[in-house]
Formats: C-alpha cells, sequence, structure tokens
C-alpha cells in the first residue's frame, strides 16, 4: 500500500497545459530566430561571392581614331625644293604654308625725266629777221636786238655756253627758262623780249646796259 504523501500539492490542469503551450511558442520563435540569422547571413555574403564570381571583362578592341593614329605617317612637304619643317602638336604635323614671294612692279620712266632733259638742237634754218619777226618784237628793235645777239652767240641758234649752260640766240640762263625750247630761235627771242622789257624796260634799255657792262 503505498503511503500517501500529505505535502504534495497537486498541479491543476491548466498550469500544466500553459507550459507546454509556453515551451512550443519559444521552439517556434527559435526557429524563426534561426532562419532570419541565416538569411542575413546569405545576403551578406551574396554581393561578394557574385562579385568574386564574375569574370574580369575583356579589354575593348581599339577604336577608329586610335587605329588612325597609329597608321598616320609623319611626312615632310616642300614647296620649290626647300623642306619646311612640322610644327608638332600631339601625334599630328601641321605644315605652315609660306607667303608667296611678291613680285616687282616694274618702274616706268618719270615724265619729270624726258621734261627735264636737255633741249634738242635747232635745225630748221631762217634769218635773224624772220626770227624777230615771227617773235613779235618791233622792227623799232631790231638793231637793239641785233647789237645783243651779235655779241652774246653771234646769231648761232645753237650755242652754248659750255661754263654756265646759258644757250641760245641771247644765251638764256638757265636754259629751262625758255618755254619750248631754249635752241628754237623764235623761242629764244619770244623769251628775251619779256626779259628786256622786265628787267630794263625796253629794248633800248637792255642795249644800254649792256654797252656799258657788256652783259644784261
Amino acid at each position: 500500500m503505498t503511503p500517501q504523501r500529505n505535502d504534495v500539492t497537486p498541479v491543476p490542469a491548466s498550469a500544466t497545459l500553459s507550459a507546454r503551450t509556453g515551451s512550443r511558442r519559444r521552439g517556434v520563435v527559435g526557429f524563426f530566430s534561426a532562419l532570419a540569422v541565416v538569411g542575413f547571413a546569405a545576403a551578406m555574403v551574396a554581393p561578394t561571392g557574385v562579385a568574386l564570381a564574375e569574370q574580369p571583362a575583356e579589354a575593348s578592341p581599339e577604336s577608329a581614331y586610335s587605329v588612325a593614329l597609329t597608321e598616320t605617317q609623319n611626312l615632310t612637304v616642300s614647296v620649290e625644293g626647300a623642306a619646311i619643317a612640322p610644327i608638332q602638336r600631339g601625334t599630328f604635323s601641321v605644315y605652315v604654308t609660306p607667303k608667296p614671294t611678291p613680285t616687282p612692279t616694274p618702274t616706268t620712266a618719270s615724265s619729270s625725266k624726258s621734261s627735264s632733259a636737255a633741249p634738242l638742237f635747232y635745225t630748221g634754218g631762217g634769218a635773224p629777221a624772220e626770227w624777230m619777226a615771227a617773235a613779235g618784237i618791233a622792227e623799232s628793235d631790231w638793231g637793239y636786238v641785233d647789237y645783243i645777239v651779235s655779241r652774246e652767240s653771234g646769231w648761232n641758234p645753237n650755242a652754248t655756253n659750255k661754263s654756265s649752260g646759258a644757250c641760245g640766240l641771247v644765251q638764256a640762263l638757265p636754259c629751262s627758262k625758255v618755254p619750248g625750247n631754249g635752241y628754237d630761235p623764235v623761242d629764244n627771242l619770244r623769251w628775251a623780249t619779256g626779259y628786256a622789257t622786265g628787267r630794263y624796260g625796253s629794248w633800248a634799255g637792255a642795249h644800254a646796259f649792256w654797252t656799258n657792262n657788256h652783259w644784261w
């Protein structure tokens, strides 16, 4: 006969069920916690694993620009046989075109040169009376004119003073003062009329000065 223990307190059935239910819940929560830890670890390890699994990308093929650079030739261009040094810019060569030499413009003879040329000698012929009449000298003055001209040039239209350059019948000085040709007797006498009247008042005054000074 089993002795009865009075010191044992009976456990209610509801308490026993609640203890079993709590153990089961703790087991379920632990299972899902373990799954969460495993999932987090997998998420951390996956990118690294993928990165390690990827193969290195192959080198890209050369572009058309790089191929052109390697195939470009460094040429030297020459103009008229003279080599022109290229200006280096990177891997290309730029050539400077030389400026063309300007063509010299031919110079023409100046018109002043022809005007300053010596006058031509007289070859027209004639006589003193004809020349004085053509020059507009009055017959009353022909004696004065003949006196001066005979002593200045001997009525030689082409008479020239080698030292001073005076020319013509009245020895105009300089010869270029005579409009037209200093050796032309009519041009020379026409100019002499203006000189005689302008400086001495008339051919008579020029004659008087010449007889006293032997020049006029």
